[in-house]
């Protein structure tokens, strides 16, 4: 399947077969082609090449309403005129169902997101986590066989999108249908599980089961992608049995494959793998100039930079290090990936 708006491409070539039970996160950063792939799949929007195929029909011609799909978005789209009540109620009213069905599925779906107290109210009268809660409860009540969710906790506060992130696995735990969530956030896709696809400009780079990708990723575009903070890159040489960084920090080439064989190769650590604390005696040291230093409750991030390189460290504790200051840091050697020179992981 393929994309194009005015000869520009929103999404690449393709091709991806969601899994039916659990989570599928499409990942990625703003414009990476999430939103557009999911009103492809919502029948929102047409394929320019390929075909979209659901439960074993191809549907890529057939109409939005014609379709049983959900979509939640993340700007608490709610009828502003229309109690809760009849917010979490309206597709069920244009789909003509009896009363009393609506009566018992709404206060059934209300009971489950905890709005119970307040369907008698309008939108205008709810907090942020409510309003999106109703968003919620208006798709789930729908029972559809699609539900398409577009980072429904970015505009939340904290406390509201962890409190709201636990709860949604339970919500889909026994129904029967297909969900799709599109987040930014890497830290979301583990705790939400399933399977994800990582996007990159358009382009899947990679798709399967989250944590997996999360270890392995096969290339150098999805590591970048399940990495928040940045993921450090640098270019190494492998030479004598060692890696070499810089003519001050290198250590054993054990890779994947045992040993890494000569050459060059791009080596890609994430942040919280570097720390300003040695853990264990297979670290290898690198000395750096520290930028910017955040300290947020119990968890410091450094940026710092070695040469030309400019790295991050997120580690657990307290380091207030000083901007302009020297600092040493540990790098976990063990977890290093190695990428060749297309990017694939050795």
């Amino acid at each position: 399947m393929v994309k194009r708006v005015e000869g520009e491409i929103h999404i690449d070539e393709t091709s991806v077969v969601f899994a039916e039970e659990g989570f599928n996160i499409l990942l990625g950063t703003t414009l990476a082609g999430k939103t557009t792939l999911m009103q492809l799949m919502a029948g929102l929007e047409r394929p320019t090449s390929g075909e979209v195929w659901f439960g074993g029909k191809n549907v890529t011609g057939v109409a939005v309403q014609k379709r049983n799909t959900a979509m939640v978005y993340q700007q608490f789209i709610n009828y502003p005129n229309f109690s809760v009540f009849e917010n979490i109620a309206s597709p069920l009213r244009v789909a003509r169902t009896r009363d009393a069905e609506v009566k018992e599925r709404v206060h059934r779906v209300a009971e489950l997101l905890r709005l119970t107290p307040m369907l008698n109210r309008r939108p205008s009268e709810l907090s942020g986590g409510q309003q999106q809660r109703t968003a919620l409860a208006r798709a789930l009540v729908k029972d559809a066989d699609l539900v398409l969710l577009d980072e429904p906790l970015a505009n939340l506060d904290f406390k509201l999108r962890e409190e709201l992130r636990d709860e949604l696995p339970a919500l889909f735990a026994h129904r029967k249908c297909t969900v799709v969530l599109a987040t930014s956030e890497p830290t979301e896709a583990l705790l939400l599980g399933g399977h994800t696809a990582a996007l990159h400009e358009g382009r899947v780079t990679q798709f399967g089961p989250t944590a997996e990708i999360y270890r392995r990723p096969a290339n150098l575009l999805t590591a970048r992608v399940f990495s928040n903070p940045p993921i450090n890159v640098a270019p190494v040489v492998v030479e004598e049995g060692n890696v070499v960084l810089s003519e001050s920090v290198k250590w054993p080439a054990h890779g994947r494959k045992q040993p890494l064989p000569g050459g060059s190769y791009t080596v890609g650590i994430r942040p919280h793998h570097v720390s300003p604390i040695a853990n264990g005696a297979g670290a290898a040291e690198i000395e750096g100039r520290v930028q910017i230093t955040e300290i947020s409750g119990s968890e410091s991030v450094i940026h710092f930079e070695h040469g030309e390189l400019s790295w991050v460290s997120q580690s657990h504790g307290v380091h207030a290090l000083q901007v302009g200051e020297k600092a040493r840091f540990y790098i976990d050697v063990a977890r290093c990936m190695y990428f060749d020179g297309d990017g694939v992981l050795i």
